[in-house]
């Protein structure tokens, strides 16, 4: 019951104060940027530069080819800013490319090299079959090479036929794709919640350490754990709460709430027994500043390898927000591992229990300096 009033009175203070609506903020701000700046699906277009010294019959009917892959059939005539010049330039779109015909050879090379972006001039050889010269940025990989070398060596009939023969067997007909702003919300989530949670309780502890609050706590009736279990429970409070206002408009009903507040109960606790036990060592936010940067910004990089699933070592698994980027993933799929989010939730709930006990241990000790 002690523990229970204790929760009370800290979420009345935290209330009063700036860092208990920072999460809420983040929130919000978060999911602003998923409904009204994040698209469903980003467009990925590869853009070309083209260049056609082609016989006018043959440059007619190579844009006619062009033409009639573009998504509205229609030209658009663009000007492209290359330093302070100015090109004219007709622009065709297709399902993953922006085709851009220009009338000089020069420009397209100094748009391909300014713009990073591939040029092409197309000509005819000495058997008046059309001739490709590609201009690359140098940093293309050699699969990339051969198959532009391919495509224009064999026919694209061939190449069709030789594809339609490939046996393909998906490993699970049960796989679920999200979108891509449903897939931005593990990592808004692991962001918001842990990370932006153990800066907030090590903010907390400071300001009480300042104020003389936790040496108050040496005469009173109530234990140093339920002061800092109180602590713990206003960060878990604003975690869900910020939580469900990020997916809630974006997932709708989809993910099992049930699985995420368990899950985001014991990420929540690890997060701030974690942001505890760093701030048992220093005096002031300004002393632990550093430490609690270089956590945040260990914590950060398994984000890259979420985002870029090539680039996935070892080493960074170990880290703990890897599992909660894949948690948090795990929830919002309709069809997500319930046993691999209750092992992970069961893991960061006793490590955070052990963290708790290291950092009430030191608490303690350090109660009266």
């Amino acid at each position: 019951m002690k523990l229970w009033y204790s929760f009370i009175k800290e979420v009345k203070l935290a209330s009063r104060g700036f860092y208990f609506y920072i999460e809420l903020f983040m929130a919000l701000l978060l999911l602003l940027i998923l409904m009204f700046v994040v698209p469903k699906n980003f467009e990925s277009r590869q853009s070309e530069y083209i260049h056609l010294d082609l016989p006018k019959t043959v440059k007619k009917a190579y844009i006619k080819e062009i033409k009639d892959k573009d998504l509205d059939g229609k030209v658009e005539k663009v000007e492209i800013k290359n330093d302070d010049k100015v090109i004219n330039s007709r622009l065709y779109k297709t399902e993953d490319k922006e085709i851009y015909i220009i009338d000089d050879k020069k420009d397209v090379i100094k748009l391909a090299d300014k713009k990073q972006k591939i040029g092409a001039v197309i000509k005819l050889d000495n058997k008046n079959n059309l001739d490709y010269e590609y201009y690359l940025q140098g940093y293309e990989s050699k699969r990339l090479k051969n198959l532009i070398l391919i495509i224009h060596n064999v026919g694209t009939d061939t190449i069709k036929t030789v594809f339609d023969k490939q046996d393909v067997r998906p490993l699970s007909t049960e796989y679920e794709a999200l979108t891509d702003r449903e897939n931005l919300i593990p990592s808004f989530l692991t962001f918001n919640g842990s990370l932006m949670g153990l800066f907030i309780i090590a903010a907390y502890i400071f300001l009480d350490k300042q104020e003389g609050v936790i040496k108050a706590y040496a005469v009173t009736a109530s234990t140093v754990r339920e002061y800092l279990l109180s602590k713990v429970g206003v960060l878990l409070l604003t975690t869900i709460v910020s939580s469900f206002i990020i997916v809630v408009p974006v997932m709708g009903l989809k993910p099992n709430y049930l699985l995420l507040l368990v899950f985001l109960f014991a990420t929540g606790f690890f997060a701030s027994s974690l942001g505890l036990l760093v701030a048992s060592f220093y005096k002031n936010i300004m002393q632990a500043f550093g430490t609690i940067y270089l956590i945040m910004i260990a914590m950060i990089i398994p984000n890259i390898a979420y985002f870029i699933p090539s680039w996935n070592p070892t080493l960074i698994k170990i880290l703990p927000t890897y599992p909660m980027l894949e948690g948090f993933k795990e929830i919002i799929k309709e069809s997500g591992d319930v046993s691999y989010i209750l092992t992970v939730s069961l893991v960061f709930f006793i490590v955070g229990l052990i963290l708790f006990e290291i950092a009430n241990k030191r608490y303690k000790k350090t109660l009266t300096v």
